[in-house]
């Protein structure tokens, strides 16, 4: 029997400003610091988010429930989870000006630096999520905050290539943010952030072209948010002085590789199928083209992002109202947990690639392969059989 609107009750409501924990976390480091002297504080965001939170996850259990339909417009007009959204980005950019401004003038040691550029590059990665939900959004308020939030790692590039490129080209060969079966992360990572970076362009500069008109302008929505991140960068380095450029590009390059693995763990060896053989179109994005994981605790730090199949199918959907699949592949843990085993590909291709096989039901041709890969899956379904 379907729930009653005037009885239901989103009772993660006041769960979802832990979101904006994370952003708080280098504060909190830079008081113990203050207070203390001792600089492996300064690892506390990491730790927070690649072991207290997957640890936290395996106790916080699954979250199964979707919000009746008969709700969904209420919730996805309420602006509480918006707000949620916005507050990240000033908190981000203060994280990114503190540790400017530590790895300036904090004396600090070398694990402190350390410290310092995992910390902020953490930060600023989490936050190409709430730029990801922002950038979806049809107000155009909503979508110049998410180029704001993306200049920290200067990957602006991110909002054309995500929304008119990865979305039409999702789970296949052709996308460069959909990882292959067999494809270890560090393989994926420069073929990942080249081919996105390429494609962005040529998106935006055949935007401009097929209206006979000069990409080259500020209405382009690469160089523009592209401008953020020089506009951004010069004003810290005038405030601090050249020492910090190094401290921007390390931390922007953590930052991105932190989105891109997820990007590795979304859509792993997942494929859409063709009709009418290779040359045919491609089956339309449902709920079995992405990984997906209902563990609580990481949905309520990341804004549901791993409800990632009804994101793919309904993109302007909010994340308070994504729904799960019972018939969408699940991830053994969550995005957390999943990351770290990501940076290690032996641990992931032996939980991950039989994973992959059988949701295809041991035809390797029907996933999305890595090449140099095919034989050996290939032999391996042969001797599981």
């Amino acid at each position: 029997m379907p729930e009653n609107r005037s009885v239901w009750r989103d009772a993660r409501r006041y769960l979802w400003p832990s979101a904006i924990v994370v952003p708080l976390l280098p504060f909190v480091s830079y008081g113990i610091v203050d207070r203390t002297g001792l600089q492996g504080w300064w690892w506390l965001t990491p730790g927070v988010v690649f072991v207290l939170i997957p640890v936290i996850d395996i106790f916080g259990g699954d979250d199964v429930g979707n919000p009746p339909e008969d709700v969904a417009k209420a919730l996805q007009s309420d602006r509480y989870y918006r707000w949620l959204t916005y507050l990240y980005l000033p908190l981000q950019l203060a994280g990114l000006v503190l540790g400017a401004w530590q790895w300036a003038g904090g004396g600090l040691g070398w694990a402190g630096r350390l410290g310092v550029l995992v910390t902020v590059g953490a930060v600023n990665g989490i936050a190409i999520n709430a730029a990801h939900e922002l950038g979806h959004k049809r107000e155009d308020a909503e979508r110049w905050l998410s180029k704001i939030a993306l200049a920290p790692t200067g990957y602006g590039h991110f909002y054309v290539e995500h929304n008119r490129g990865h979305h039409s080209r999702v789970a296949t060969p052709e996308d460069p943010a959909s990882s292959r079966l067999g494809e270890s992360f560090w393989r994926f990572w420069p073929r990942t952030v080249l081919g996105s970076l390429r494609s962005a362009w040529h998106l935006e500069t055949s935007r401009f072209r097929l209206r006979h008109r000069n990409p080259w302008t500020v209405r382009n929505d690469v160089l523009n948010a592209w401008a953020m991140t020089v506009v951004l960068f010069a004003v810290l380095t005038s405030a601090y002085g050249m020492i910090v450029l190094p401290f921007l590009i390390v931390q922007a390059v953590i930052g991105f590789s932190f989105l891109e693995v997820v990007n590795y763990l979304e859509h792993y060896g997942l494929r859409r199928q063709r009709s009418g053989g290779d040359t045919g179109r491609y089956e339309r994005v449902d709920e079995q083209h992405s990984w997906n994981s209902n563990r609580l605790i990481t949905n309520i730090f990341l804004y549901q992002l791993q409800r990632h199949s009804d994101h793919h199918a309904n993109p302007i959907r909010r994340y308070q109202i994504l729904r799960t699949f019972d018939t969408s592949p699940q991830l053994p843990a969550g995005y957390a947990t999943m990351i770290v085993l990501a940076l290690f590909p032996p641990i992931w291709r032996r939980i991950m690639d039989p994973m992959v096989i059988a949701h295809y039901d041991g035809d390797v041709d029907l996933a999305n392969v890595h090449e140099p890969a095919r034989a050996r899956l290939t032999a391996r379904v042969k001797m599981a059989r």
